[in-house]
């Protein structure tokens, strides 16, 4: 018999702001910027790639290149995708 599976869709239950700002803050303390970039690309695939690369004005290609475990986003494009996933980053 064999076992069929699928990827585990990390963001799937993340549906309010509060969520999302939850689920943010969690990866960053938990796995530093690499984790933050990796909760940056599960919510935008969630939300659409498209409609969040839009919003943050970037292209599709570069957003799905640069929120992997491989790319490099520089801070202008995070702080563009954090602020279309309705979010501020702050320093407290």
């Amino acid at each position: 018999m064999t076992i069929r599976t699928k990827p585990y869709e990390f963001a799937q239950h993340v549906e309010t702001e509060e969520d999302i700002k939850l689920y943010l803050t969690t990866f960053l303390e938990e796995d530093g910027p690499q984790g933050f970039i990796d909760a940056l690309g599960h919510l935008a695939r969630k939300k659409g790639m498209t409609e969040i690369a839009r919003s943050a004005g970037v292209s599709r290609q570069n957003l799905y290149r640069t929120l992997t475990s491989e790319g490099n986003p520089n801070f202008i494009t995070v702080s563009k995708v954090v602020e279309a996933l309705g979010c501020k980053l702050i320093i407290t």
